[in-house]
């Protein structure tokens, strides 16, 4: 099994951008906290949270993103349920999401990113701010957050089997538990 920094490892040697590493630790709280709720394994799906999008920033296309970064997990020595999750979390690879790890990922990944954005709107620029009603409030606003699909997670909570609103909630309060690091604590930045 790889550990958590060999995960943390990978991930800073592939990808240099502050938001997309603290895009993977946000990501990496929902899912330890989805395993603690659906009864999975919590390093291996914090694991997958962490290292879902490490190949992104060298290969970000749908040609090579997650594709490349499977056969890097594959030469590395990361296990076949691990990159099985890691492909799947991309709805062009085709690959179905069978797993409850897997449809966490899905119904974590697009929404963690929504969540920090609605939170650096918020005057305080605080996950404190941000409550499942604001999130939902903000999904109607197609100019904001453009780039987040939101059907992707509409989808990914009804896949994982639980209410919308519930899932935004949850993923709200794991997310607290990483505030500091993500910047997202109220505290003043730069």
């Amino acid at each position: 099994m790889k550990t958590r920094e060999e995960g943390w490892g990978l991930l800073t040697e592939f990808t240099q951008s502050d938001s997309l590493r603290k895009h993977a630790l946000a990501v990496e709280a929902c899912m330890r906290a989805c395993a603690r709720r659906f009864g999975g394994d919590e390093e291996t799906w914090g694991l997958v949270g962490l290292i879902h999008d490490f190949d992104y920033e060298r290969y970000p296309t749908p040609e090579e993103h997650p594709y490349r970064g499977s056969e890097i997990l594959k030469v590395r020595g990361y296990s076949d349920e691990i990159r099985r999750a890691v492909l799947s979390h991309a709805e062009y690879t085709g690959i179905s999401r069978d797993t409850p790890m897997e449809k966490a990922l899905f119904a974590c990944d697009e929404l963690t990113g929504f969540i920090a954005a609605v939170a650096l709107v918020k005057p305080g620029r605080s996950l404190a701010e941000v409550e499942a009603k604001s999130v939902r409030k903000k999904m109607k606003d197609k100019a904001f957050a453009r780039s987040v699909n939101r059907e992707d997670i509409v989808v990914g909570a009804a896949a994982l089997g639980v209410d919308l609103d519930g899932h935004i909630a949850f993923c709200i309060d794991a997310l607290k538990g990483v505030a500091k690091e993500l910047g997202l604590d109220g505290t003043p930045q730069g």
